[in-house]
């Protein structure tokens, strides 16, 4: 079947970022589909920070166009931004404020009405429910995560943006949220997610895109990747165990020097 661009969640079509004379982002380009989780991968400094924040509608990309469920994130900020959720790596709430407060606060901000049945249902999807009356700063990093997640979609957006989510979480709490983000994807939502695990792309993305010095190097599904690569020089070197993996495919492309 082809996908038409009026069905895209997320259409980035050719935008560049530049800072003063310095150029961020080039001519970058991909597209998420209703149903896809799809992973922006790349070293630091590769230009995934700018291009999320061009999606978010936080900076204004010197050339291209970015359409989120259709709505132009410059031209029609409000629409675009309604239809997005995003969870950052790194999230701070009240500390005064119990999870049920939380809730019942970003609900608010989002015009949605939850009882207190619908925040009791929501807190047992995601197994906290008996967080409800404790302050966020009690939480575990992992349960953390899960609410952080939970007020990402609490509005129920097509597009959920997630920013190395998993970042600092134990095996038991980085499977659980996978499972939560695949769980999103089966609603028929997209998901843009950035993360320095290739463990993690290869497990939850259905296509992914490295970004290297600005630029889209590859983008294809995980195994596509793998199999395209799989005999080049550079992916064969960074190989350690015989069997050719994503990171081997991704120090391939981007280089063995680390970022800072």
């Amino acid at each position: 079947m082809i996908t038409t661009e009026a069905s895209l969640i997320l259409d980035v079509n050719q935008i560049s970022v530049y800072y003063g004379q310095f150029a961020a982002v080039k001519e970058v380009s991909f597209s998420v589909k209703p149903g896809e989780i799809f992973g922006l991968l790349g070293p630091n400094g590769a230009g995934k920070t700018s291009t999320l924040s061009a999606i978010e509608g936080l900076l204004q990309p010197n050339a291209g166009t970015i359409t989120v469920a259709g709505y132009d994130v410059v031209k029609q900020p409000l629409q675009a931004k309604a239809n997005m959720g995003v969870q950052l790596q790194s999230t701070s709430y009240q500390p005064e404020l119990t999870i049920t407060d939380i809730l019942r606060l970003f609900a608010g901000i989002y015009g949605v009405k939850l009882s207190a049945a619908d925040i009791a249902q929501k807190l047992e999807e995601i197994q906290l429910q008996d967080a409800a009356g404790k302050k966020f700063g009690q939480l575990s990093g992992g349960q953390q995560q899960r609410i952080s997640l939970l007020i990402s979609t609490i509005h129920n957006p097509v597009l959920v943006l997630l920013d190395e989510p998993t970042t600092g979480l134990d095996p038991q709490s980085r499977r659980q949220l996978w499972e939560r983000i695949e769980a999103i994807r089966e609603q028929g939502h997209g998901v843009l997610l950035t993360t320095h695990s290739m463990e993690e792309a290869e497990a939850v993305c259905d296509r992914i895109a490295i970004i290297d010095h600005g630029r889209i190097i590859a983008i294809d599904t995980p195994e596509r990747l793998i199999d395209l690569h799989r005999h080049h020089p550079e992916v064969i070197r960074a190989s350690r165990k015989g069997k050719i993996t994503l990171e081997d495919v991704f120090i391939g492309l981007t280089g063995r020097a680390v970022r800072s």
